[in-house]
């Protein structure tokens, strides 16, 4: 009877050995599938579901989709194609959904570093390709990017809290067989609103989501220029975009980026991306 009821008791716990054995499995889920739900987890290397990736992970695979270069027949050109332009509408659907708390972030200023003197804008590099490149500026209270050029780039970007005014200027188009004016400052073609200015303004921190196709590269051409206001010239002060009153041209001077602007860097604490 004693060694039945041992019997019994072995039995009884391989079979709840099988039922948790069964659990886990039911909550395990398959490799392919791990990374979901903001988890950004590798999968041994693999690429997540599409429903199971985190929302900036779908925001990095269909900025490499819009972006990828073209080929010798393809429509998706990054010069208005049709399917360019579909994939980029895509993009900024995707882009419009990320909030903060998607990238682990709670508004604050940059990370503090050692020493006195504090970065006024510090930058979380999330993943880069040649074709395009995203991160996150964190700006303090009051601070400013420079106006600053994008040669030859797109450029996407979503507020993920605080206030930003974000001034924008694009080159005029000088006539047919004019020289626009400029001397020869005006001869690197660029895209509209390339040139812009950032500026934290309404009291706080705030922080932005920045993609960049193709990135920064001097190398190629890509390199980032400062400019100022000429002389007499000023940007209204911050309000509603329809009374700040921007007059319809301006002239800009190519200036050396600005002693009291600097860029500095911290981790990106958000979900693994695998673009």
């Amino acid at each position: 009877m004693q060694r039945e009821g041992f019997g019994v008791a072995e039995e009884r716990e391989r079979e709840r050995e099988e039922q948790a054995k069964k659990r886990r499995m039911r909550t395990s889920p398959h490799p392919l599938l791990q990374g979901g739900g903001g988890g950004g987890g590798s999968g041994g290397g693999t690429m997540p579901r599409d429903n199971m990736a985190s929302l900036i992970q779908r925001v990095a695979r269909q900025a490499r989709v819009t972006f990828r270069p073209p080929g010798p027949s393809s429509n998706n050109n990054n010069n208005g194609g049709p399917r360019f332009v579909e994939n980029l509408q895509r993009l900024q659907q995707l882009l419009n959904e990320v909030r903060a708390e998607d990238l682990r972030l709670t508004p604050r200023g940059p990370s503090a570093v050692p020493g006195p003197v504090q970065p006024p804008v510090s930058y979380m590099h999330i993943c880069e390709t040649e074709s395009f490149s995203m991160g996150v500026f964190v700006l303090r209270a009051g601070a400013c990017i420079p106006l600053h050029d994008h040669p030859g780039m797109h450029g996407l970007l979503k507020v993920l809290y605080g206030t930003l005014r974000i001034a924008c200027f694009d080159p005029v188009v000088a006539p047919a067989g004019g020289d626009g004016g400029g001397g020869g400052q005006g001869q690197q073609r660029l895209r509209r609103d390339n040139l812009h200015q950032i500026d934290a303004v309404g009291g706080g921190p705030a922080a932005f989501l920045d993609i960049l196709a193709p990135p920064y590269d001097p190398e190629h051409g890509r390199d980032c220029h400062y400019y100022r206001l000429s002389d007499g010239q000023s940007l209204a002060p911050p309000g509603p975009a329809d009374q700040q009153g921007l007059p319809k041209e301006m002239w800009l001077l190519e200036t050396p980026q600005a002693a009291d602007f600097w860029c500095g860097g911290e981790p990106y604490p958000g979900p693994q991306v695998s673009p």
